[in-house]
């Protein structure tokens, strides 16, 4: 194998134009000190060592883990659990066996600093953002030593970067930290970095920034941006090239906006300007906290059944009741301890969509399964009452390949806010179809009129249940005023209410008299127009999904489970479509009722509406065949908003509280 020589002048002639002989003579006799060499600090270190730079001082105490690999240039398969400094440094090594550098494998510390900043021409951040007392100090230093200073942090697919030069304007001058708790700290960093922020435009998640917990989003795009600009500043400071913007001047491009920002923020965070909006962050801080999305990913150490468990409990239910339990008999088998609501909640008409939930969470685990070769199958009894006792055997397999809809089974969700009105494809359409098999057939209504009339039969049933004290006790368990993301029932500002709306239905929640007062004087024409009508218009079809024979009574629980495995292949392919759904059960339950004569509320009127209803709902095919009806279609945004979550594992693993 030939050995090849490394020749400093030839490894970096390309430089030669924009740089001339002598300075790039001059980058190489350069020492340049980086504090964090994981996500934006390791690319800092590989593109000044392919600028030509001599020499580094590098300090990260941290290893590699695989939540790492969407950022870090230093993350594969292959460093996982190694040292990110002596990673980097050998990559370093590799563009330039010349080079010096000195590693801090411990990091930076109130004790290594003079010898971490010992002969640095500049010093570059690549501390994580939520290090502050670290980086005030090592900024502190580099004043008092006259070394320049960078700081470029990811935001977004864009960077905001500050440069803090000899003489200047100091770190603690421009960011005021000095007697602010660490989350107020945080506050500063974050908008003293981007005073006009760019990024916060295209957040389509914002419930993943999380400050109390020290957790955020991020994009390699960001990180290698914020190289790219330290690294061209670096080089004006370096070569005493052009002017440089230093503090209280601030920098950031975007490149998803298109746009470079530069600006003045005379006094830094002590301009009164940007005072007053550091207190309407003070302000937000808490909510940020609050509204967090919940982290949801379990460790791969844990157990195959267990990450199955974790993964199959975000099976939806109705009212996201999760009325199951789950008990791992061995590594193969799990006992499902499932109840129905037929005596509990008017909506659980018979137990049928307890049932079809059932055959959801079933299929879930079979796909869940799925990413470990497993196959699934299962034996179901009634066991009495409204207890329900299904066995889960779930072999390894040979020939079982993950499932493509593994990934979408925590995004799928119910969206009840307006969709486009884009039609569906035939391909989605026939997509759609072919997951529910032999026994179930699928009846689309996609015109204007045919919406209309949809639209009118649910909203038939809003009225109903905004008028029976049935469903009060129900919806007053269930809906959320306070969570974003709720692990037990629905948050309420997941439902279509207006902010207006939402503040009368907490009030009038409270009380059976308040809600039937409002309901007497205003009615539910608000309600309904924001529930129903404008949802229901607004969308690309309504589906009725329905049985092509109907079961006999004696399999008609199996038949349902059935039906639910199918159901929830249907939905998490329009997901994995980039449509999105919201059940529509109410009608279900009122017209099964009224068809069928059921006594199901104290009032007379809404009796009579159900029987209407189900004449209604009998005209477009929906009779004793129906199992499940919706809507669909294309979001009008992918921002995220409140949510039904999960409870826990470790809660679904207990058993029924007596």
């Amino acid at each position: 194998m030939e050995k090849h020589q490394f020749n400093y002048e030839q490894a970096f002639s390309r430089n030669i134009g924009w740089l001339t002989d002598w300075e790039q003579q001059t980058i190489r006799g350069k020492k340049i000190a980086i504090a964090g060499v994981g996500g934006v600090g390791g690319f800092h270190t590989l593109t000044l060592a392919r600028l030509g730079v001599g020499a580094f001082h590098l300090a990260d105490f941290d290893t590699y883990e695989v939540a790492n690999f969407n950022r870090q240039v230093g993350a594969t398969m292959n460093t996982l659990g190694q040292s990110k400094v002596e990673v980097i440094a050998e990559r370093a090594y590799d563009i330039n066996p010349e080079l010096e550098i000195k590693s801090f494998p411990n990091g930076v510390s109130e004790n290594n600093i003079d010898e971490f900043l010992e002969g640095a021409d500049l010093f570059i951040d690549g501390i994580d953002f939520f290090v502050l007392d670290i980086r005030a100090q090592v900024f502190a230093r580099c004043a008092e030593l006259g070394i320049p200073a960078i700081t470029a942090a990811p935001l977004g697919m864009g960077t905001a970067y500050l440069i803090f030069m000899p003489g200047g304007m100091t770190f603690e001058e421009y960011f005021r930290f000095k007697g602010l708790s660490p989350a107020r700290q945080q506050l500063n960093f974050l908008m003293g970095l981007s005073p006009r922020g760019l990024h916060g435009s295209y957040l389509v998640d914002p419930f993943r920034l999380d400050l109390a917990h020290q957790r955020g989003p991020s994009t390699v795009m960001g990180c290698q941006l914020c190289a790219s600009v330290a690294s061209t500043e670096a080089l004006k400071i370096l070569l005493g090239r052009s002017a440089v913007r230093a503090v209280p001047r601030y920098q950031a491009f975007d490149a998803y906006k298109g746009k470079w920002i530069h600006g003045w923020l005379p006094g830094g965070n002590r301009n009164p300007w940007q005072k007053f909006k550091l207190w309407l962050g003070y302000r937000a801080y808490a909510k940020l906290s609050q509204y967090a999305a919940p982290q949801t990913t379990l460790s791969s150490t844990e157990s195959e059944m267990t990450q199955i468990l974790d993964l199959a409990r975000w099976a939806p239910s109705g009212d996201n009741s999760q009325p199951w339990r789950f008990e791992i008999k061995n590594e193969d088998s799990v006992i499902v301890s499932a109840r129905d609501e037929a005596g509990e909640s008017v909506y659980d008409y018979n137990g049928e969509p307890s049932l079809l939930s059932f055959g959801i969470l079933l299929e879930t685990m079979r796909i869940a399964a799925s990413r470990f070769g497993r196959s699934l199958s299962w034996e179901y009894r009634h066991v009495e009452g409204n207890h329900h006792r299904i066995e889960v055997y779930l072999p390894k397999t040979s020939g079982i390949a993950s499932e493509p809809l593994l990934p979408f089974i925590s995004i799928r969700s119910v969206v009840r806010t307006p969709y486009r009105t884009t039609p569906l494809t035939p391909d989605q359409k026939q997509n759609l179809a072919a997951c529910l098999g032999d026994n179930l057939e699928i009846c689309w209504f996609e015109t204007l009129n045919e919406r209309r009339r949809i639209t009118r039969i649910n909203a038939m049933a809003t009225h109903i249940r905004l008028n029976i004290r049935e469903t009060y006790h129900v919806h007053q368990k269930i809906l959320d005023f306070d969570s974003l993301f709720s692990p037990y029932g629905n948050p309420i500002k997941s439902v279509g209410l207006d902010p207006l709306t939402i503040q009368m239905m907490r009030w009038a929640i409270k009380d059976w008299s308040r809600l039937r007062f409002i309901n007497r004087v205003l009615g539910t024409g608000v309600p309904r127009l924001e529930l129903d009508i404008l949802p229901g218009l607004l969308c690309a079809a309504h589906f009725l999904i329905r049985w092509k024979e109907n079961p006999t009574y004696v399999n008609k629980a199996t038949s349902l489970l059935h039906a639910g495995q199918r159901v929830q292949r249907f939905w998490l392919t329009a997901t994995q479509q980039g449509l999105v759904m919201q059940p529509s059960i109410a009608p279900l339950c009122f017209a099964y009722y009224g068809r069928n004569n059921v006594h199901f509320t104290e009032h007379r009127a809404m009796r009579s509406k159900a029987e209407k209803l189900a004449t209604k709902l009998e005209e477009v095919g929906g009779g004793n065949n129906a199992v499940f009806m919706g809507r669909i279609g294309l979001p009008r945004s992918r921002r995220i908003g409140a949510r039904a979550v999960r409870l826990p594992l470790v809660d679904l693993l207990r058993p029924w509280d007596l």
